[in-house]
């Protein structure tokens, strides 16, 4: 009688492994397949355009498909207030490049998943594009 028990016991514990094993499984394949799409679907990519003479910015960005696949900011130059950095070092360092615009906040102009710049290349961007805009630069 007492073997009986233990093995339903121990063929409980397997089949609850079997239903986590395979929640898992399934998870990653969701997983994958949303990262598969972000690249395929090149989400995030896109374009910053300054335009001097008519004082415009215009920003675009592809996002996910639908309604709002296509991203497109556009305002007027007098409109941003300055051109920030952020710097994050460590075990997973981040350089962002924001642009702070009166009413809008601060939009990025980076990749935030961008590693590859130095703090000196993003320093250098940071300055040319303060001073395209003749706008002040902040450093956080």
């Amino acid at each position: 009688m007492d073997a009986d028990i233990g093995y339903e016991h121990k063929c409980m514990h397997m089949r609850n492994r079997g239903v986590v094993m395979s929640f898992y499984g399934i998870a990653g394949l969701f997983i994958s397949a949303y990262l598969w799409c972000t690249i395929l679907w090149n989400v995030g990519s896109g374009y910053d355009r300054f335009d001097r003479k008519e004082g415009v910015v215009c920003i675009f960005r592809w996002g996910f498909p639908g309604i709002k696949r296509r991203v497109f900011l556009r305002f007027l130059m007098r409109d941003i207030q300055s051109i920030r950095i952020q710097v994050k070092e460590g075990l997973f360092p981040r350089r962002i490049l924001y642009m702070e615009i009166r009413g809008q906040g601060a939009i990025p102009l980076t990749r935030t998943d961008e590693k590859f710049f130095t703090p000196r290349e993003i320093e250098q961007k940071a300055a040319e594009l303060a001073y395209f805009l003749r706008i002040p630069m902040e450093v956080f």
